[in-house]
């Protein structure tokens, strides 16, 4: 699944460790997230979505093959 986490994450101004620490994740979790490795819970996402300011159709797409 693709995501704009890292793109919306820069223009509010956060460090990867500041946005996993204002959700209650690892800052390995939001890497793996911003890097496609990882997908997140549906609580997550959502959590994810509110914090940065948009839904999460918005936030993520799925990987066209």
């Amino acid at each position: 699944m693709k995501n704009n986490i890292k793109k919306l994450r820069k223009e509010v101004g956060l460090r990867q460790e500041d946005l996993a620490e204002k959700l209650g994740v690892t800052r390995q979790t939001i890497i793996a997230i911003e890097n496609d490795k990882y997908d997140p819970t549906l609580s997550l996402a959502f959590n994810l979505a509110t914090f940065l300011g948009t839904t999460v159709d918005a936030l993520f797409s799925p990987i066209n093959d």
